[in-house]
């Protein structure tokens, strides 16, 4: 599946990070205090989004907006 979406959550660490698509090499920006995205080094496309301190910030809202192109296949 060409969009396909992962989620990861690294319960020791306190880290998740939802991944979109096939890995490529990636550049990090950090949007706001632990919250990263990663984005295509060629196409700056978002591959992923990771947060720090997940647990901790589960009360808080996380307000991080996606922008994708094209439909969202039904997923089996």
């Amino acid at each position: 599946m060409k969009n396909q979406i992962k989620v990861y959550y690294d319960k020791e660490g306190d880290f998740l990070e939802i991944s979109i698509g096939k890995p490529s090499k990636c550049y990090a920006a950090e949007m706001k205090p632990d919250v990263f995205v990663r984005k295509d080094e060629e196409t700056d496309e978002i591959k992923s989004i990771g947060i720090l301190n997940f647990k901790k910030r589960i009360e808080e809202d996380i307000d991080i907006e996606l922008l994708f192109e094209g439909k969202i296949s039904q997923f089996n």
